[in-house]
């Protein structure tokens, strides 16, 4: 495969287990083609044109050339430089993946949020009060990563001439997909059980030794879970607020990759339970699904950065 074909493919997954409809989906891009269509020469000139057709800013090909071919990948939760030294020795790397967001990707990881307004209505909250919400989340997003280092990483891979590619979103949504169908299938009635159906997925099994195994964080092991959904895609955590709302479309208890403790005290006051299944354990499902689909085409993986690979193939 080339690295424009893995890219492809990212996209591809990311839609495939997107919780939105396809029409959603479909729709939001029609729009964006619209405003673009509207704007000046000037506007057009900074447009990030990628995102015509991928609508996961936070996934992108930060360096090299897009039709090298691909034999051996070196893929972690964070690539920076440590990772990429290590690329270089190991020698023979034709391509780092990075789940977590580098360069131009991280910049804009606060537009990939617009995913949760989606999702939120998905679970019953209506869309004009999933906006108010979010979008100041949004916009607090933006302020936060506006001062980040956002080409390191790319700069040092640019250096050492290793081709680099974030893949967040589409991976996320393969990991939330991925543990909500495990969840639906066992169907926990206390909040011990949905401990219990985590434990069993190989890399949170893993992460249980590490001591970073699924927790409890609000609510006890005795309580009715009642109807349980996932938080785990997105670009990052969502506000405070929505659990109030999530609480009164009947949520019950929320799955999370991890949690602040505003938002924890924004649960505990909706009564929502909240168990978190672990933030590199659950990012490394999501890669791992991803790499599987690059391991079947024959491509080598060579694994770093916390990412526990597990291949289901």
């Amino acid at each position: 495969m080339t690295i424009r074909e893995i890219y492809n493919l990212a996209i591809s997954k990311g839609v495939e287990n997107d919780f939105r409809s396809t029409e959603s989906l479909k729709l939001s891009q029609e729009r964006l083609k619209a405003r673009y269509d509207k704007m000046s020469d000037k506007e057009r000139k900074w447009f990030d044109f990628e995102r015509l057709e991928n609508p996961y800013s936070d996934t992108r090909i930060l360096f090299g050339d897009p039709d090298k071919k691909v034999k051996k990948i070196l893929a972690g939760i964070d690539i920076d430089g440590s990772e990429i030294f290590l690329a270089k020795e190991i020698k023979d790397i034709d391509l780092m993946i990075s789940h977590h967001p580098r360069g131009r990707a991280l910049a804009a990881l606060d537009d990939v949020m617009q995913l949760q307004i989606d999702l939120l209505n998905v679970y019953g909250v209506p869309i004009n009060v999933a906006e108010k919400i979010t979008k100041k989340k949004i916009e607090e997003v933006s302020r936060s990563i506006a001062s980040a280092n956002h080409n390191r990483a790319v700069d040092m891979a640019k250096h050492l001439g290793i081709p680099l590619l974030c893949v967040h979103t589409p991976c996320d949504n393969m990991a939330a997909k991925f543990v909500d169908n495990k969840i639906k299938k066992d169907n926990p009635i206390f909040v011990e059980d949905v401990i219990d159906s985590l434990s069993e997925v190989y890399e949170y099994s893993e992460a249980i030794l590490f001591g970073t195994g699924p927790k409890i964080f609000l609510g006890g092991p005795d309580n009715r879970a009642g109807k349980i959904i996932t938080e785990m895609t997105g670009g990052t955590e969502g506000a405070a607020e929505i659990y109030e709302k999530l609480s009164q479309v009947g949520i019950g208890t929320v799955v999370g990759m991890h949690i602040s403790e505003k938002n924890r005290t924004g649960a505990e006051s909706a009564n929502i339970n909240v168990v978190i299944a672990g933030h590199m354990s659950s990012d490394s499902i999501g890669m791992n699904l991803f790499l599987d689909e690059l391991q079947r085409e024959g491509i080598e993986i060579v694994s770093c950065s916390g990412l526990i690979r597990h291949s289901r193939l």
